[in-house]
C-alpha cells in the first residue's frame, strides 16, 4: 500500500471534517500521489490516523466513490480509479475520439459475419428484411483495457475488410473508401452486464454498462451502418452541451 496522504483537520473551519478528508484524498488523486489502481488505507485506520470518528472517515470515502475517484472492490478494498474516457456527443467513432485525445485504441476483431439480417437490423438500414449484411463485433480497448463491445451492422457493398478493421476504426475505414458521414440518429442508455460481457470487459458481475444505438447516414440519406455498443460505465462518460432555445 502507497504512503497515505498528508491531511490536516481544521475542526474550528466550518468546512465539514468529512469534506475536508475528501479533499485532501481528491488533491492527492488529482496531483498523482495516488495513481490508478493505488489502495487506500480503510475508515478504521484513516479515523484513527486523523482523529475522527469512523461515519466521518466512512462519508468522506464514499463521497469520492460516489464522485468516481474511488472504487470499492470485495476482498481488495478501496482504490483509485480508472479515469474516464469522455465522448463529446458528435459523429465520431470511439477509435478517432480515443486517438484524438491521446489515448492508445487497440481493436479484437471478434466477428465478421455475411449472413440475411434479423428484421430490426434491416429497418434500421432500410433495406428489404432478409437481405445479406455483414455484423461486425468487436472489442475495443484504451491504453490496454477492454472499453467497449461493439456490434455494427452494414450492407455487403459498404463494409470495409476484416483485416482493415483490426487495425482502423468503422469510420476511418469508411472514409478511406469515400464513404461521408453526414448525420446520424441516436438512442443512449444503461443497463447491467450479462455474465459473457462482464468477464470480457473485465467487470464484476451485474456491472452497470452504458449502452449506445446508432445509426449513420451519408448525406443522401441513405443508411450507412447500424451499431449497438456498450461501454464500462466504471471507464467512459458521454459529454454534450446544451443550449437554451
Amino acid at each position: 500500500m502507497p504512503e497515505q496522504p498528508q491531511i490536516t483537520v481544521d475542526r474550528s473551519s466550518p468546512v465539514p471534517l468529512y469534506h475536508q478528508v475528501a479533499q485532501a484524498i481528491e488533491a492527492a488523486i488529482l496531483d498523482g500521489t495516488f495513481a490508478a489502481g493505488a489502495r487506500l488505507e480503510n475508515e478504521v485506520s484513516l479515523a484513527a490516523r486523523l482523529g475522527i470518528s469512523r461515519p466521518t472517515a466512512r462519508q468522506a470515502l464514499q463521497s469520492l466513490v460516489d464522485r468516481g475517484l474511488l472504487v470499492r472492490r470485495r476482498g481488495v478494498g478501496t482504490q483509485v480509479a480508472q479515469s474516464r474516457i469522455r465522448r463529446a456527443m458528435e459523429l465520431t467513432s470511439l477509435h478517432d475520439d480515443l486517438a484524438g485525445t491521446g489515448r492508445a485504441p487497440q481493436t479484437q476483431l471478434l466477428a465478421y459475419i455475411t449472413a440475411p439480417a434479423e428484421a430490426s437490423v434491416s429497418e434500421a438500414l432500410g433495406l428489404a428484411p432478409g437481405t445479406e449484411v455483414v455484423t461486425v463485433r468487436r472489442l475495443r480497448f484504451a491504453d490496454g483495457a477492454p472499453l467497449a463491445l461493439m456490434t455494427n451492422h452494414l450492407p455487403v457493398g459498404l463494409c470495409p475488410g476484416e483485416e482493415v478493421l483490426r487495425t482502423q476504426g468503422l469510420y476511418e475505414a469508411l472514409r478511406a473508401q469515400g464513404v461521408r458521414l453526414h448525420a446520424a440518429r441516436q438512442r443512449i442508455g444503461a443497463r447491467l452486464a450479462r455474465a459473457a460481457e462482464a468477464r470480457v470487459l473485465g467487470e464484476p458481475p451485474r456491472s452497470a454498462l452504458l449502452t449506445m444505438e446508432r445509426t449513420a447516414f451519408d448525406p443522401a440519406g441513405t443508411a450507412v451502418e447500424y451499431g449497438n455498443h456498450v461501454y464500462r460505465a466504471s471507464r467512459y462518460m458521454f459529454d454534450t452541451t446544451l443550449l437554451a432555445r
